[in-house]
């Protein structure tokens, strides 16, 4: 089964661009982020007539994930845990069913900046949600990843300019704790446990040639259950389509699982 998470920054923007991808990649299963559309709006025929199931948590104009799976999809939950006052769209959940069933999460965390200030605080404490809900997976002890954009430069080697991130909501030190105590508590992240190497991104600006000097940065992770990591055959990302035409500032990110 191949999975990949992708923010299209945009779902208009991206409607040429992202059914080439599908096309060419043949994902089983997508997760998207900043679909920036409310759901009776969001095109689903374009991937209904793929084949893919499609399930929206759809805010307009900002924010948005999405699922589309090739399998039937069963048990979708929309939102995270632990803030009913929280209305932004940044969080859906679904069991895939496959050969085997998986549970998958699609993420959008939250930037956080500027740095302090209350979208600091909100990133802080969505993190503190996002790790309770990261409990209860394991709990199950069953396959299930969280994945998607994560505004989480895990560490230097993660970003071209380092330095230029470090007071950055992305690199700050409490952000990269709140990270790692989340992987921490028994996740694998997929693409690190299969590629040591630096200079992988799965984000370049789209200001003062960014992607051309391949400043970029990598924010964008699968973070796995046991039972899950135990199924990862390969994690890679798609960065060549960065340099084609209307293409987002993030690029995909795709696992490969013995399911």
């Amino acid at each position: 089964m191949k999975i990949a998470t992708f923010n299209i920054n945009g779902i208009k923007a991206r409607a040429a661009a992202l059914p080439d991808w599908l096309d060419t990649a043949k994902p089983d299963v997508v997760l998207l982020q900043e679909i920036k559309s409310v759901d009776e709006n969001f095109p689903r025929e374009l991937f209904e007539d793929r084949g893919y199931n499609v399930e929206t948590h759809g805010q307009k104009s900002f924010n948005g994930v999405a699922i589309l799976s090739k399998f039937p999809l069963e048990d979708v939950q929309r939102g995270l845990p632990g803030d009913p006052e929280d209305e932004q769209a940044r969080w859906i959940e679904a069991t895939v069913m496959g050969d085997r069933a998986i549970r998958v999460c699609g993420l959008y965390l939250p930037n956080g900046n500027p740095v302090p200030g209350p979208k600091y605080d909100y990133k802080l404490a969505w993190m503190e949600r996002l790790k309770t809900r990261a409990k209860g997976l394991l709990l199950q002890e069953e396959p299930a990843l969280m994945a998607g954009d994560y505004n989480i430069i895990p560490q230097d080697e993660d970003a071209a300019r380092p330095d230029a991130w470090q007071e950055d909501a992305l690199a700050r030190p409490e952000s990269r704790a709140a990270y790692r105590r989340i992987l921490n508590l028994g996740f694998t992240e997929a693409f690190r446990a299969r590629n040591q190497a630096p200079d992988n991104y799965s984000f370049w600006d789209y200001q003062a040639g960014a992607w051309q000097r391949n400043d970029g940065i990598r924010i964008d992770h699968f973070l796995l259950t046991p039972q899950c990591a135990d199924l990862l055959q390969n994690c890679h990302i798609d960065a060549q389509i960065r340099g084609y035409e209307k293409p987002s500032d993030h690029v995909p990110v795709c696992i490969e699982l013995n399911a």
